[in-house]
């Protein structure tokens, strides 16, 4: 006789989601520091150095600029004092600012990452078995490759919310339009693609976390507590 289908648990699914999120914040965040920092730095100048020459060097740069600045005195307390300062400087915009290039961002590149990661779990799943029984080095591994099938098709418009969120208000009047058209006239297309470096080595750690944390935490709930 077949196995029973056991019904979706939404509640589960958002559990062991969180689950997986804190662990793939965990993993890459440090890079994605580092991923901003490369997104939004002022070209150079005629002659001049860049102000980060690679990942590696922001990284160091970045470590650096933040022990001396532990310091001395900072712009924002916390995430809440920086949505307050935002909020009073322009309203519930100033909070939204760059919602449409995150949607822009994430509507694709959330459809490439499920995708890729389902995809890869049927094909590594040994024939006869189900998906729910692949092993730890097969989630990893999923998990990594949709990652990186995610920011391959994130990169361009996570680079123009980088920029747009960081300037001050009023440069871009016509929104993401005006950044694009910056962007490729004074750093050419490549442009589009800064942080690529930092965005793949984050990329495959960070997401295999991700889904291992997931499925760990789903099994475990279904253990602990069959009938949530």
């Amino acid at each position: 006789m077949a196995d029973e289908v056991k019904p979706i648990s939404p509640l589960k699914n958002l559990l062991a989601g969180g689950f997986g999120g804190m662990c793939l914040v965990f993993v890459g965040h440090p890079l994605d520091t580092v991923k901003v920092r490369l997104q939004t730095q002022p070209p150079s100048l005629p002659g001049q150095p860049p102000m980060y020459s690679g990942t590696f060097d922001c990284f160091r740069k970045t470590l650096m600029r933040e022990i001396q600045a532990s310091s001395g005195e900072t712009k924002y307390t916390g995430p809440l004092d920086c949505a307050k300062k935002l909020y009073k400087e322009a309203g519930v915009r100033g909070i939204y600012k760059g919602t449409v290039l995150t949607l822009m961002r994430d509507v694709p590149a959330s459809g490439m990452y499920f995708m890729t990661y389902e995809w890869l779990k049927n094909i590594f799943t040994p024939e006869g078995k189900s998906v729910n029984e692949l092993s730890v080095p097969r989630i990893l591994v999923a998990g990594g490759f949709a990652g990186i099938f995610n920011w391959a098709v994130a990169i361009p418009p996570d680079v123009l919310k980088s920029r747009f969120q960081t300037a001050p208000p009023g440069k871009y009047p016509n929104g993401f339009k005006d950044v694009l058209r910056e962007l490729i006239r004074d750093e050419g297309i490549t442009s589009l693609y800064k942080g690529f470096n930092a965005v793949m080595i984050r990329a495959f750690p960070a997401n295999a976390a991700c889904f291992l944390g997931f499925e760990v935490a789903m099994k475990f709930l279904n253990w602990a507590v069959p009938n949530l």
